[in-house]
């Protein structure tokens, strides 16, 4: 490859020329289809085959949805490549069927420092029988709740951080006379209310199925915790809802709203608002101007609690496959070392900015990692990005049950259970009890498949 002209650190450790005196070929599929996030990707790679001569990395971008069935189709024909870049849950899924290389894994993860890596996502990687790891926690987003800290400092309110602090705000600035609203929750039949929800549901430790398998949902704490979303959603902006209504925090009429890490920009940069600002989605709303302090007024409570802390986002990794030729994997194990060097961390970290947070605890609070090309995270503050990416710590999913990975979780994903249960309960106004059972019901089809 040709060595580009943007440098991205030379600090990696280089490994003997002689290793790789027949030239050795790292092949990396990577989830990051688009032209400029591949073209970024392609420097570093660059970078380091500069640095360890008779080393090529041969960068394939695979989209995210495609990769179970190319990985497939890889693993029968025995042409895996040496390193993927996917999801948790991914991950796991392909541990279980024997073609990821725990232990090169491990030893990477142990290599860069276990104590830099955030507790959750190494959580999500974990196989806890083996005490090894199926990937390597490079990046991701995390949810939660968007609030007005300076309306809670005003009025004196606690952090959104619990079930009682989050309902006593929701109903504190609903407003409606005012158009003004409390919170903002998944109501209509979609993965963002999923989304909304889940934290709900890990917070007060009600899952989908228990270690063993068995279909747990429509339990006491499942009820407890449907209960109390039908009672924040009485604080919602009228009518189902969904992301969209998140124009109402961009034209200051709202307190709460769920939303990704991927809304830093939308808040802090006014050609990043305007489509939240006119009143095209939303008639009750006005063309409103953009508050450039909006950003500095905003806060994001990564972590609710109410039985146990939870955090909900997605977390991706790279995972070494397995691979008999040991020059290959000795190169492999090198380009992802050098991959979570701090430059390239905060390069491929800034490629989306809150939306690729890295999963290396002490970068994530450098001032580099902060310095952002737009200077997103300036305007947030440094404390307020260390508190986003923190929640990091306590991330969790239905899908993952003591680093045991259930793929009947992602079918039930798929068929949108969960959202069209929120959506008789809160909308069609059903009891608690009948939306469960359905949703129970809906799942047992898919489990007993």
């Amino acid at each position: 490859m040709k060595i580009s002209t943007l440098t991205l650190g030379i600090t990696a450790a280089t490994l003997s020329i002689s290793s790789f005196a027949n030239a050795t070929t790292v092949e990396y599929w990577t989830i990051q289809t688009q032209s400029d996030r591949l073209q970024t990707i392609e420097i570093m790679a660059d970078v380091f085959e500069a640095l360890n001569p008779g080393i090529d990395v041969k960068i394939i971008g695979v989209d995210e949805n495609d990769m179970p069935k190319q990985i497939a189709a890889a693993a029968a024909s025995n042409t895996l490549p040496d390193l993927i870049e996917v999801g948790s849950n991914l991950s796991l899924a392909f541990a279980e069927e024997g073609i990821v290389d725990t232990a090169a894994n491990t030893q990477a993860i142990s290599d860069i420092g276990k104590s830099r890596f955030y507790n959750g996502a190494l959580t999500l990687v974990e196989n806890p029988e083996l005490k090894e790891y199926v990937a390597i926690p490079y990046h991701g987003w995390i949810q939660g709740i968007w609030y007005r800290a300076d309306w809670f400092k005003e009025a004196g309110l606690a952090p959104p951080t619990t079930w009682e602090a989050i309902e006593k705000a929701a109903k504190y600035f609903y407003k409606p006379k005012e158009n003004q609203y409390g919170i903002l929750v998944g109501t209509k039949a979609d993965s963002y209310a999923e989304q909304c929800y889940t934290q709900f549901a890990l917070s007060n430790d009600a899952g989908e199925f228990d270690k063993a398998g068995n279909l747990i949902f429509n339990s006491i704490a499942q009820t407890e915790t449907l209960d109390f979303y039908k009672k924040l959603a009485q604080y919602n902006p009228p009518g189902p809802q969904t992301w969209r209504a998140r124009d109402y925090y961009l034209q200051g009429k709202l307190a709460m709203f769920f939303y990704s890490s991927y809304i830093l920009d939308d808040i802090a940069l006014a050609e990043a608002a305007a489509s939240s600002l006119s009143s095209e989605n939303f008639k009750e709303l006005t063309n409103a101007q953009f508050d450039p302090n909006l950003a500095k007024n905003t806060r994001l409570a990564t972590t609710i609690t109410n039985k146990s802390p939870s955090s909900f986002g997605t977390m991706i990794g790279f995972s070494i496959m397995k691979n008999d030729d040991k020059a290959e994997a000795d190169a492999t194990k090198a380009f992802v070392e050098y991959m979570n060097e701090k430059d390239q961390v905060i390069a491929y970290s800034h490629m989306a900015v809150g939306g690729h947070l890295p999963m290396l605890r002490d970068i994530a609070e450098t001032d580099e990692f902060l310095n952002d090309p737009k200077g997103i995270f300036a305007k947030y503050g440094k404390e307020s990005i260390k508190e986003i990416v923190a929640g990091f710590d306590n991330i969790k999913n239905f899908s993952v049950v003591d680093g045991k990975a259930f793929p009947k979780s992602g079918e039930i994903f798929a068929k949108q259970i969960i959202p069209r249960m929120i959506y008789s309960a809160t909308i069609e106004d059903k009891s608690t009890k009948a939306s469960l059972d359905w949703a129970e019901q809906q799942m047992k089809e898919i489990v007993d498949k």
